[in-house]
Order: structure tokens, then C-alpha cells, then sequence
């Protein structure tokens, strides 16, 4: 049974009290001991230590003046940080308070699988008025995230930080340490939501209304589009006309403000912890040196954008320069952003700059003959001369032997390439330094380069109109016992071709894996989540040495759910 909105306005749910304060990490407050400082307290703002308790409860939530469900961590939408250090051993006692189940997923740690936290692979969840105490030793250092991974519940704000430090030095120096949580806030029941994107996924997409008339296309790409039948600002399916984007629980109108003095290193946490949200990241003026993704150390980098995909977390270095500097996080269909400040003083404020024209899908996105425009490298851009040879209509699939061919599926990219060095819609026209995958490089070199002994190929599928979304055309529910199967310890490599028109951050759990980008494989970083562009293919390194039962899953909540999920269940060891 869900936890609707009928339910939370009707009976005794009516009386539910406002959620409480944001924590101080929320607020703006450093994670870094300041010399003459005070550090986070312990308790409401932080938990930390061998023995932790959590609670996980519903409550009012408002931003900007809109009022909605909250199901809040401790009080709290964000929940608390979690502070851990590397080697000890934690246990978090997870009392739910709902009148449904529910579950916390420790995103991108290394855990037993039966402590992974998510139902009906590695645990049966939690239920009302029922504790669950996770247990296991802290085996990594780095930025990461924890939510819930029961029904819709993270989009009502069912997430928090999660922070743990090294055993030894941290590689990089700074004075100041923040996090930057990205999420959404929509007063509307998640429920609500997909039973509108099931009906028709343009539903709450209002900048294709009008598209043909406000983008100068030639006919002939007009009657391409159209044959899609979709429009090429169908960028994301739940936009800034139903979100209010947010950094640490607070809209733009709240942004909150992060001091520095002149001179200070000053490490941010980017974390994206949206439900369906790629933003744009941005400090205009100011460049940002990545030092970490998805909690692994790179080799630094300096850019001056990038594009975060939804459970994505990048740490960056800057040294602001001026009185304030705007943290600018635009949705990646341009229809809304999130914002903070980075301020010498108390009050004060950068300019804002105003939202960029929405991007819009090209051919490449489309799957055609890429030829004259390879995102992976180049960067060439060109809409002349493209091959038919694209996205194809269901009527005239020819799918791979191993791609089932059903309702599941309406269209599939016929020549998909690698796009790891594509920084992203929206990013590939801009006039400065933008990340790309290609630019990632380990600081410490991976312990297995061992070749891959084999390669499995999976393509992400969908049926857009009828909002289904799949691996190999087949949706969770059909292929729930029919688990991808990993010996263990096997060096094995993953080929993922994205059949749709649509990214997708695809999420592994209980392992990291090297993206196969071009570095030496001592070198190719390691991660737990990858975008795969519209139209592309991507590839990565993984050793299976993690036993048990795993989630593999696109991150973007509603595709989750609409059936982009499978198992992965890699072997015990022999005996």
C-alpha cells in the first residue's frame, strides 16, 4: 500500500507536523574542522560512530510556499549526514514509522548484499513500526549518498549524504568542506506521476507544445522527427514546469550560501539525489578542479562545467576569487535550476545568470550515421548528409538475436558508438571547458587489470508512448528470475547500447567498475553509475568479486520502476 496523498490528507494523516529544521550541513555549515571552529555537532545534524540510529517517518514538507508529503530521515528532508571513517565497523538501526514498508540503500558502498537494502533482491524490507539494523565494516573512503529503494518514496525526499573519511590522509588539501545535495521538490503524489507518464510520457514535458514552430529545422528533418513521433525537445519526461529544483532541501528563491575567506581552498560535494533530474553544473567565472567521482579519487581535472546524472557524486576543488560566486545547477532541458552561493560575508550575493535556450535532440541522438557529427571526440556538430540508417520504428526492427521483440519496444538505434567523451545535451556548443568521461583518470591505479575473459552485450529499451522501459525488451517483472550471472572473481566486459532517444544513468550495486574510456586499464576510473547518451553505446571493466544478489537499474526513478531493472548475481567462491 502506498503512501498517497489521499491518504496523507485524509484521517489521522492530516495531523502530521511540519518536518523539522535542516540540519546544519544542509545550511552551509563545513564539514572541516575550522581552525578557532566549531565542527558539526553529533545527534539532529550528524550521525556518526559504531552504533546509529535512524528513523524514518512522514511529515509537511513546504518549499518556496508549496506545501506536500515529506518522508523525512530523523526529522529531516534531507536526512542527516552519515559520518563514517574507513576501516571501522558501523551498525544503523532503521525504525520505520510509516504505514508502509520501506528500506535505505547505502548508495555506491561496499556491503554484504543481504545489507545492500533493496526488497525483493537482498531483503524483504522494512515494516510499519519494524526495526532492521544494517551491519557491516566500512571498507572506502569518499563522498556518497543513501535513499530509499522502496515504490516512489526518494522523489517525497527519502535521502541523505553520506560521507566517509579516509583511514589515512585525504590526497587533497582544503580549508572548507560542503556538501551540495541536488534534488527536486513537486507537491504532486509520485504515484500520481507515473500514472500520468504511463498514459502518455509527454505529459509533463510543456516545451514540446510549440517546438516546430520556435526551432529553425529543415523539412525533411521536421518529417524525421515526426516519424519518430516525438519532438526533439522531448529532453526529460518530468520538467521545471512540475519540479522546483533544489540544493540542500532549498529552492532557488532559499539558495543557500557557503562562506569562504579570499585565498581558501574550498572542497564541494556534489551530489545529484533527484529522482529523474540531469543538471548542468556551473560556477560562471570560476573554475572547478574534480578530484573524485562517484567517491573514487581521479587524477585532478579543471573544468568549467559539468554534467551530473541522477545518484552521480563529483568532488571539486575551488579557490573563489570574488565577494560571491553563483553555484549554478540547470536542469539539462534548461527548464529550471538549483542554486547556491559562495560568499566572503554574511548577505552577500552573485548575479544569477538567466536560464540558457533549451537544447534540443540532433541526429546523433536519434541513432543516425554519426559520421559528421561524433560527440564522442570531435565535438563536430552537422545535420546534413545523415544516413537513414537510425532510429527505426517497430513495424521495421532488426534487433540483435537477443533482444526480444515486443509491446516493450518502438524504436531502436541502429548505429549506436561509444560517447564517452560526449559531455552531454546542452553542453556541446558551449564556449568553455566542459567534463567529459574521456577526461577521467584514476589517482590510484585498479588493483585487477586482468583482460576481460568475455563480453556481454545488454541494450536499454522502451516503448516512450507506453512509458515501458527494459533491458534486451524485456521489463524486470519478466525477467525477475533470469538474473545476469557473474562467476566469481571473473574479469568480465559490459557493452551497454542505449536503443532509446533518451540518457540514462545506469547504476550498479555492490561493486565499482572501470569505464573502458581510453586510459590504460592501471588507469580507467572507477565508478558505480555511467550515463549512456541517446543513440550510444558505453563500456566498462568489472571484476565480480562481490557474492550475492545485486540491483542493476537505470537511476532515473520513473524508469526504474516502468521496468529498466535486472538482477545480477554473481557466484560464491569455491570451496
Amino acid at each position: 500500500m502506498s503512501l498517497s496523498r489521499r491518504r496523507f490528507l485524509s484521517g489521522s494523516a492530516a495531523s502530521l507536523a511540519a518536518l523539522g529544521p535542516l540540519p546544519a550541513w544542509a545550511q552551509g555549515h563545513s564539514l572541516h574542522r575550522m581552525k578557532g571552529g566549531a565542527p558539526i555537532r553529533a545527534g539532529f545534524d550528524m550521525a556518526s560512530g559504531e552504533a546509529i540510529a535512524l528513523s524514518v517517518a512522514a511529515g509537511v514538507r513546504r518549499v518556496q510556499g508549496r506545501r506536500g508529503l515529506g518522508i523525512a530521515v530523523n526529522g529531516s528532508v534531507p536526512g542527516p549526514l552519515i559520518r563514517l571513517r574507513e576501516g571501522q565497523k558501523v551498525r544503523l538501526a532503521v525504525t520505520n514509522h510509516l504505514p508502509e514498508d520501506t528500506s535505505i540503500h547505502w548508495h555506491g558502498l561496499l556491503v554484504p548484499f543481504h545489507m545492500d537494502g533493496v526488497p525483493g533482491i537482498s531483503f524483504p524490507g522494512i515494516r510499519p513500526g519494524e526495526t532492521f539494523t544494517y551491519e557491516f565494516p566500512v571498507r572506502q573512503a569518499g563522498t556518497y549518498w543513501y535513499h530509499s529503494h522502496s515504490g516512489l518514496q526518494e522523489q517525497q525526499g527519502h535521502y541523505g549524504p553520506l560521507v566517509i573519511d579516509p583511514a589515512g590522509s585525504e590526497p587533497a588539501e582544503y580549508e572548507r568542506d560542503y556538501i551540495i545535495l541536488l534534488s527536486e521538490f513537486t507537491p504532486r503524489d509520485p504515484h500520481q506521476i507515473m500514472a500520468r507518464l504511463r498514459t502518455g510520457e509527454g505529459y509533463f514535458n510543456y516545451q514540446q507544445t510549440s517546438w516546430s514552430d520556435a526551432y529553425p529545422l529543415s523539412g525533411r528533418e521536421r518529417r524525421m522527427w515526426a516519424k519518430m513521433r516525438m519532438p526533439p525537445t522531448d529532453i526529460a519526461d518530468v520538467t521545471g514546469a512540475t519540479y522546483t529544483y533544489l540544493v540542500n532541501g532549498l529552492g532557488p528563491e532559499e539558495a543557500p550560501s557557503f562562506r569562504f575567506t579570499p585565498g581558501e581552498r574550498v572542497r564541494l560535494r556534489i551530489i545529484n539525489g533527484s529522482a529523474m533530474t540531469f543538471f548542468n553544473v556551473r560556477i560562471p567565472g570560476l573554475p572547478m578542479t574534480v578530484i573524485a567521482a562517484d567517491g573514487q579519487n581521479v587524477a585532478p581535472v579543471e573544468v568549467d562545467e559539468f554534467q551530473i546524472g541522477t545518484a552521480e557524486t563529483y568532488d571539486v576543488i575551488v579557490t573563489p576569487t570574488a565577494e560571491a560566486h553563483a553555484i549554478v545547477a540547470e536542469s539539462m532541458d534548461r527548464s529550471g535550476m538549483a542554486l547556491a552561493m559562495l560568499a566572503s560575508r554574511e548577505g552577500a550575493r552573485a548575479p544569477v545568470p538567466p536560464l540558457r535556450p533549451a537544447p534540443l535532440l540532433d541526429m546523433g541522438d536519434m541513432g543516425m550515421n554519426h559520421g559528421e557529427m561524433n560527440h564522442g571526440d570531435s565535438g563536430a556538430k552537422g545535420h546534413a548528409g545523415h544516413s537513414m540508417a537510425g532510429m527505426k520504428m517497430r513495424d521495421t526492427l532488426l534487433l540483435p538475436p537477443d533482444v526480444k521483440v515486443g509491446p516493450g519496444i518502438d524504436m531502436v538505434s541502429m548505429a549506436p558508438v561509444d560517447k564517452l567523451g560526449d559531455p552531454g545535451i546542452g553542453l556541446r556548443d558551449v564556449p568553455h571547458r566542459v567534463l567529459t568521461y574521456r577526461m577521467l583518470e584514476a589517482r590510484e591505479p585498479n588493483r585487477d587489470t586482468r583482460p576481460p575473459s568475455r563480453l556481454i552485450e545488454l541494450h536499454l529499451t522502451g516503448n516512450m508512448e507506453r512509458y515501458m522501459w527494459s533491458f534486451d525488451g524485456e521489463m524486470y517483472s519478466a525477467v525477475a528470475d533470469k538474473p545476469i550471472r557473474f562467476a566469481f572473481n571473473e574479469r568480465v566486459r559490459v557493452k551497454l547500447v542505449n536503443n532509446t532517444m533518451m540518457a540514462h544513468p545506469i547504476h550498479l550495486h555492490g561493486m565499482f567498475f572501470e569505464l573502458v574510456n581510453g586510459k590504460e586499464p592501471a588507469r580507467q576510473p572507477r565508478k558505480n553509475v555511467v550515463i549512456v547518451q541517446p543513440g550510444a553505446s558505453a563500456q566498462f571493466d568489472l571484476t565480480a568479486n562481490e557474492p550475492g544478489d545485486w540491483a542493476f537499474h537505470c537511476h532515473l526513478l520513473y524508469h526504474m520502476h516502468g521496468g529498466m531493472m535486472q538482477t545480477v548475481t554473481v557466484m560464491g567462491p569455491a570451496a
